[in-house]
């Protein structure tokens, strides 16, 4: 009982930090520790010991699988170097840089400080993009910090394993590199055959209560057996994950997609939030162990700084070499803005608290080595995740433009919409009746014009089409659930065929409050003025039209064997280049080269202009 009243108030008061978090705009996992450590010297709160079966076998596989089952297959193939430069490369150079100050600095052998090097050197994927999605950073970055930490816990696993056995005298140099390729090879390989299984499994399943319990599954389906043979359990995870969030559209029913996607994000937001409380709550006594354990106290202060300062510096004097190595070969266009936020965005979290209670009880110094491993995610997360917004804003780096994004949904719905229509078209037979075609070819309409609406501004008080028709349905669907309410109330229907309806008038209301409310709610902040704004002189000077230079491709582009999204033309030179969610941004860059400040939309049935000097639409 008492457990069970420990995880509600646990639960509950994790979910209330960080909803208060989000609330105020700052770190959840930064208040969520505090919190923690504030209640561990609270004489009625228990002090909690943190099992690391607990994290490794309950907690890390479905963080893995949430964060995998929503990574870009795609992304991740195009920026593989990278990822593996930060998840091998960067690990095993911050566990050896760790390992050089500990052995230096405190009294063990050089085995045991490789093992506390392994421990603090993965980053937490759960900090990091926890403030990178706070305040807005470019999704390159966001992509590359996520799926770098996918596979570092792997790589720091193995090497704190193979630590640990040298330690007892039970292995070597060539068996370290036999247990890595073998962790990760054979983890990979777990993944894709539990993927497949998974995957034949999906093509027969329609109900979404099975392919949703079938979920929760698969990421202990494939932790499991490639631990079980002495794999990577992590890359097992990952690696089902990616495969099968990449092909759920075609194996999946919708249905069962929408219940995934929703469950799935119920949970990580529990364990995430969870977590970060339950690492404050171990401070004080891992605070207690090491202060009282012989240790002279200035050492102890000393190592604790030095080890967090490696820990920090390690991460930028890896990223940069590789960073200029790889524009050298071609093969990054990134300014160098990326890989500074990058290198800053080292936070520590759960997996490395974890880890160091994996150390055998025998391990000298086991206190100290707790308590150094609490200072590097405590000092991480208040240092880096602190700073690491001021970072993003003092480089004028920006998160996604919300009307980039608007132009590449419309853009991409049309396309749709016109492959729709053709299917249509041929699917229409004779004895089909007219007004089926019509209303098919009118829902058609409806949803593609909605996305462009979302592109320019009704009158002040004209609803657009979409608007109102939103309006008029929601009022329909408030009277036809209360006639279904008060048939439920009189007793004159069967309770399941109540239900049942109630469930389509739900799913219905859901899908047009969902998306049609946030798209309302951000529609002044993608709208451009009817007219320039009347602060910004040089959309009032600049003219509405110019001849193009080339008017439908950009040079640089083609140059640089690239693939544009959307195109842009200068209003003082009628250069076209490509847009900001284009991988070269050669807009932007042509602004910044020639000063010329205002660039205009000439993607069909787009006239708005942008003002790079006052950042305005007009």
């Amino acid at each position: 009982m008492h457990v069970a009243i420990g995880l509600v108030v646990l639960v509950a008061s994790a979910a209330a930090l960080a909803a208060l978090a989000r609330r105020f705009g700052v770190s959840e996992p930064l208040v969520l520790t505090l919190a923690g450590v504030a209640a561990s010297y609270l004489p009625f709160v228990p002090e909690v010991h943190l099992e690391p079966e607990v994290v490794l076998l309950g907690l890390l596989p479905p963080l893995l699988y949430t964060a995998a089952i929503r990574t870009s297959l795609v992304d991740f193939r195009a920026n593989i170097g990278t990822i593996a430069s930060l998840s091998v490369g960067l690990v095993l150079f911050s566990t050896f840089a760790v390992a050089g100050v500990v052995w230096w600095l405190l009294p063990v052998p050089f085995a045991v400080a490789v093992a506390l090097g392994a421990v603090v050197a993965p980053p937490d994927a759960v900090a990091a993009t926890a403030v990178a999605r706070r305040i807005g950073m470019p999704r390159r970055i966001v992509t590359i910090l996520e799926d770098e930490s996918l596979f570092n816990d792997a790589t720091a696993l193995v090497a704190l394993r193979t630590a640990i056995a040298a330690s007892a005298g039970v292995a070597s140099v060539w068996g370290a590199g036999g247990n890595f390729l073998l962790a990760a090879g054979g983890g990979a390989l777990v993944g894709i055959a539990v993927a497949a299984v998974l995957a034949l499994l999906r093509r027969r399943i329609t109900d979404p209560v099975l392919d949703t319990t079938l979920s929760f599954l698969a990421p202990f389906a494939a932790y499991l057996p490639a631990e079980g043979i002495h794999a990577s359990g992590v890359i097992a995870v990952v690696t089902c994950g990616m495969i099968l969030g990449h092909g759920a559209p075609v194996w999946q029913s919708a249905a069962s997609r929408i219940a995934e996607r929703t469950n799935w994000r119920t949970i990580q937001f529990i364990l995430e939030s969870s977590v970060f409380l339950i690492i404050g709550l171990q401070v004080r006594a891992i605070l207690e162990g090491a202060w009282g354990s012989g240790l002279d106290h200035t050492t102890l202060i000393v190592s604790a700084i030095a080890v967090l300062l490696t820990v920090m510096v390690a991460r930028p004097l890896w990223i940069f070499p590789w960073s200029l190595l790889f524009q050298r070969l071609g093969r990054s266009t990134a300014p160098l803005s990326y890989p500074t936020v990058v290198s800053w965005a080292g936070m520590r979290g759960v997996v490395t608290l974890a880890a160091v209670l994996l150390l055998p009880e025998n391990t000298p110094q086991l206190p100290v080595l707790k308590l150094l491993a609490l200072v590097v995610v405590a000092g991480t997360l208040l240092l880096q995740g602190t700073s690491l917004p001021w970072l993003v804003r003092w480089l004028h780096l920006r998160g996604p433009s919300r009307s980039e994004d608007a132009l590449q949904k419309a853009n991409l719905l049309t396309q749709a919409s016109t492959a729709g229509m053709a299917a249509l078209d041929a699917a229409v037979g004779p004895d089909t009746p007219p007004q089926v075609v019509q209303s098919l070819r009118d829902r058609l309409t409806w949803r593609t014009n909605a996305a462009w609406e979302r592109l320019g501004r009704a009158e002040s008080e004209q609803r657009t089409p979409t608007a109102e028709y939103r309006r008029l349905r929601l009022e329909m669907l408030h009277a036809e659930r209360e006639t279904v309410l008060r048939v439920r109330d009189s007793g004159g229907m069967d309770y399941e065929i109540l239900q049942h309806v109630l469930a389509r008038l739900d799913l219905e209301e859901s899908m047009i409050d969902r998306f049609d409310e946030t798209e309302e709610e951000r529609h002044e902040l993608l709208a451009a003025p009817a007219v320039a704004t009347a602060d910004c002189e040089h959309l009032r000077a600049a003219p509405l039209l110019r001849e193009p230079t080339e008017p439908d491709r950009c040079d640089e582009c083609v140059a640089e064997g690239m693939t544009w999204v959307h195109l842009r033309m200068c209003l003082s030179c009628g250069h076209i280049a490509c847009c900001d969610s284009s991988p070269g941004n050669h807009a932007t860059k042509h602004h910044a080269a020639t000063n010329h400040p205002v660039m205009r939309s000439v993607e069909p049935g787009e006239a708005w202009r942008w003002c790079y000097v006052d950042e305005l639409l007009g």
